[in-house]
């Protein structure tokens, strides 16, 4: 269940005063975002060109085509460089993903059970993170995504496989519920 764009980087706050952007790159290799053109908007309708990029301390530092101003830069700040789906190189391996095509998979129990389903990923930086919203309703919950936790995934049939255990626990009731 593949989505037609994938992001690529977001847009962070403007690099000075001439029109440069922070980036913050999710692609493999920082520099197949110039490879990748055209880059666009979420929605496919805007097209963004990278003049130059280079790397800084925890980001990039970009100049995009037609963006010569800090208010032109900041008017982008948090939009997202996306790139059509079937301009990918296909993963390496079985068990390489795209974010895009995990969001959206239903999330099974190993016995069969539905849990619930993918409604995000994110990498805050220790590694990916699913964020499913669970069948039963409630607040979503953060899982792992390692082979521990998600010991399978079938993109054709829009399933993973989950073994929440010590992840999903009810949370300890606040000490003032114990007085009567």
């Amino acid at each position: 269940m593949p989505h037609d764009r994938v992001l690529l980087a977001r847009i962070g706050a403007p690099h000075g005063v001439r029109g440069e952007v922070r980036l913050f790159v999710f692609a493999e290799d920082p520099s197949s975002l110039q490879d990748y053109a055209p880059l666009t908007d979420e929605a496919g309708t805007r097209t963004f060109r990278i003049k130059t990029l280079r790397p800084a301390k925890d980001h990039f530092v970009a100049r995009l085509e037609g963006v010569d101003t800090r208010e032109a830069a900041e008017a982008l700040t948090n939009h997202g460089l996306y790139v059509a789906r079937d301009l990918l190189p296909e993963p390496d391996e079985d068990d390489d993903f795209y974010h895009a095509d995990l969001i959206g998979l239903a999330a099974f129990t190993g016995d069969g059970a539905l849990f619930g389903k993918v409604v995000a990923v994110h990498d805050f930086g220790a590694g990916d993170i699913l964020e499913i919203a669970p069948e039963a309703g409630g607040k979503t919950l953060m899982l792992p995504f390692t082979k521990a936790v998600v010991p399978s995934v079938d993109l054709t049939a829009g399933r993973l496989v989950v073994d929440p255990g010590e992840w999903v626990r009810e949370e300890a009731p606040p000490p003032e519920a114990d007085q009567g």
